[in-house]
């Protein structure tokens, strides 16, 4: 940080800019602290279906993110709609937030993201289907470039059941009623 304040023209020990470099260094602690760490174990303890009494789809919306993008350092925020079919076993529903934070606290793509959040729930619970929307604002659309203040970008990532648009149309609807 303190090779970037010299490089765009600042004096790095100038009053207000002494502590950037290490205030950064703590932002950034924070940004990638999902870094090594296993988010499958995010999913924590799951609970059995005995009686096979859950088959439709399981949907928690809204699911709050801040990411930062690999290719510029910049960040994006977004919200992540989850759903999943369950086999075996459920998740605790705040879990899946977890896994969420845990993947976008990495430098990372939006479209890789999803997939990982998606193949995080598939393999640690053996669901049946997964479905991931990502809508989020990056910033280095907003504030670089074409400065598109107001665009979002919008990826879906599938598995299983609810790998074909027709068979995830209803948890489509049910996200779009978010909004």
């Amino acid at each position: 940080m303190h090779e970037i304040l010299i490089a765009i023209g600042e004096d790095p020990v100038r009053e207000g800019l002494e502590r950037t470099p290490a205030r950064v260094a703590d932002a950034y602690a924070e940004f990638f602290s999902g870094l090594g760490v296993d988010a499958q174990a995010m999913l924590g303890d799951t609970f059995p279906v005995t009686d096979g009494s859950v088959s439709e789809p399981v949907l928690v919306r809204d699911i709050e993110f801040r990411s930062v993008c690999e290719h510029h350092l910049l960040p994006f925020t977004g919200v992540a709609h989850v759903a999943y079919v369950p086999s075996t076993r459920l998740i605790g529903l705040g879990r899946i937030a977890s896994v969420v934070d845990t993947l976008a606290s990495r430098p990372q793509l939006q479209e890789r993201l999803g997939d990982e959040i998606a193949a995080t729930i598939e393999s640690g619970v053996d669901a049946r289907g997964v479905l991931v929307v990502l809508d989020a604002q990056h910033d280095c659309v907003r504030t670089r470039g074409p400065r598109q203040t107001r665009s979002s970008t919008v990826t879906v990532s599938s598995r299983g059941t609810l790998s074909q648009p027709a068979d995830r149309a209803e948890l489509m609807s049910l996200i779009g009623a978010a909004t």
